[in-house]
């Protein structure tokens, strides 16, 4: 098999993110040519990416699990990109890398090949590979496959994306990717102390700006009393930030855990718990792989920036996530 293409991600020291290939939606209409039907779509990612992460926490939410398949790949990237191997082995096509399902859809494809992939198994091709799209499909065009009371128009507060909050949650969306989703990775891929210090400073700003949030309406959620597209998106960044990014990144103007105590106890709240907000979406997409967070991104780091040095993975911290004090629990009314 030929070697795949190599992407270049730096421009005079500084990281940028090349923008996703496929970018096709699933509908309601049962006319269209992607239609929300149970069975029909599978989800390939690696449960080590942030990116991939938030699809299987909003799939966790709305109690997916039997309407949309999961396919792991192996949490860390081998030479040749994502891959497979006999513990997390694809059912589909017994494939060995994922490039290759990229290439049952354009065998010449010389782009990007990320996770997630959003995966229509009757057509045999790439509905979308764009994380925060695809999260929008999961939350708003399955609501015919799960239980009343998990669909998005029964849901307190009014859903993941409520029509109230569309425009505030937008604008978060935004300056939280830019700064903080995207911000550990422009720090921790930069090559010049230049680019570094661009963004390392307006990152810590953006989580100083978020802890403000949280303690000013004084609210277990960014917006309120339940959980928003917003708490997933942010969510998946903020619970690698001391594990890898603080460390890695080298990200540690400050930690989470000591110097962020409204973010820190809003992380921890959707980590540990187990009741109707959450029913354990982001602990039991967490858990599991929080130890291999460090070695992914030491790799990553190291790859991306062409570095010849021996990669050194971090032992640190001794606890991934802090435990909840009883009264720290959760209690949203409905």
């Amino acid at each position: 098999m030929s070697q795949p293409t190599e992407i270049e991600y730096q421009k005079g020291g500084r990281f940028f993110r090349p923008s996703s290939t496929f970018r096709n939606s699933i509908s309601t209409d049962p006319n269209s040519e992607f239609p929300a039907q149970k069975d029909r779509y599978a989800l390939y990612l690696s449960p080590s990416c942030p990116w991939a992460h938030r699809t299987i926490i909003v799939r966790a939410l709305k109690h997916l699990e039997d309407v949309i398949e999961l396919h792991y790949l192996n949490p860390f990237m081998g030479p040749n990109g994502w891959f497979f191997d006999e513990k997390y082995e694809d059912p589909l096509y017994q494939l060995t890398y994922l490039r290759e399902l990229y290439h049952k859809v354009q065998p010449n494809f010389d782009g990007r090949i990320t996770v997630p992939v959003l995966w229509d198994k009757q057509e045999r091709t790439i509905v979308n590979n764009e994380s925060s799209e695809i999260i929008q499909m999961l939350y708003s065009k399955f609501d015919a496959f799960v239980p009343e009371k998990y669909r998005e128009v029964n849901k307190p507060g009014g859903g993941l994306y409520p029509k109230h909050l569309e425009k505030e949650i937008k604008e978060m969306n935004e300056w939280v990717y830019n700064t903080i989703n995207d911000g550990v990775y422009k720090c921790g891929f930069a090559t010049t102390q230049e680019s570094f210090d661009e963004n390392v400073y307006p990152l810590f700003k953006s989580l100083d700006r978020l802890e403000g949030i949280l303690a000013g309406h004084g609210k277990p959620f960014l917006f309120g009393d339940h959980i928003t597209e917003a708490d997933v998106r942010l969510y998946t960044t903020i619970v690698r930030f001391d594990v890898a990014y603080h460390s890695v990144f080298q990200c540690n103007l400050k930690s989470i855990r000591h110097d962020y105590p409204h973010l820190h106890l809003w992380l921890r709240r959707l980590y540990w718990d187990q009741g109707e907000e959450t029913s354990g979406a982001f602990y039991k997409t967490t858990e599991p792989w929080i130890k291999f967070y460090a070695e992914g991104y030491a790799r990553a780091r190291a790859k991306v920036t062409k570095s010849q040095a021996a990669v050194i993975i971090p032992r640190g911290p001794a606890v991934f996530v802090e435990p909840l004090a009883e009264h720290e629990k959760l209690q949203v009314t409905s």
